[in-house]
C-alpha cells in the first residue's frame, strides 16, 4: 500500500511555471506506475501525464504535450510534475495516483486503472 501527497500548488499567471510535487510513502515506491491527473470546477477529471516505474517511459495528454514533464525520484519516493508555459484552461486540482505493476516499462492513462491517489493541490493560472 502507498499513501501519496501532493504539494507544489498555487496561483501563477499565464505564461509562469510550477512545479508539482508527489510524495509517496511506502519502501517499494519502486513497484508503482505513476500518473498526473487534473480536476476543473464543473468537469470530470482528465488524464494528464504519466510515466512508467522507472521513469523511462512516460506518456501525454495532448494539451499539455511540450509544456509539462513527469519525473520521479525513486530514491526519494517522489514524483514530480513540472509545468511550463501555464494557461488558465490549466486551472484544475492535480492529482498523483499509484499503481502497482509487474511491468517496468508499462504507463497508464486510464483513472480507473490507478488505485491510489492523493488529496490534490489546487492550480489555478490568471489570464
Amino acid at each position: 500500500q502507498v499513501q501519496l501527497v501532493e504539494s507544489g500548488g498555487g496561483l501563477v499567471q499565464a505564461g509562469g511555471s510550477l512545479r508539482l510535487s508527489c510524495a509517496a510513502s511506502g519502501r517499494t515506491f519502486s513497484v508503482y506506475a505513476m500518473g498526473w491527473f487534473r480536476q476543473a470546477p464543473g468537469k470530470a477529471r482528465e488524464f494528464v501525464a504519466a510515466g512508467s516505474r522507472s521513469g523511462r517511459s512516460t506518456y501525454y495528454a495532448d494539451s499539455v504535450k511540450g509544456r509539462f514533464t513527469i519525473s520521479r525520484d525513486n530514491a526519494k519516493n517522489m514524483v514530480y510534475l513540472q509545468m511550463n508555459s501555464l494557461k488558465p484552461e490549466d486551472t484544475a486540482v492535480y492529482y498523483c495516483a499509484a499503481r502497482a505493476t509487474s511491468y517496468s516499462s508499462s504507463y497508464y492513462y486510464s483513472d480507473y486503472e490507478y488505485n491510489y491517489w492523493g488529496q490534490g493541490t489546487q492550480v489555478t493560472v490568471s489570464s
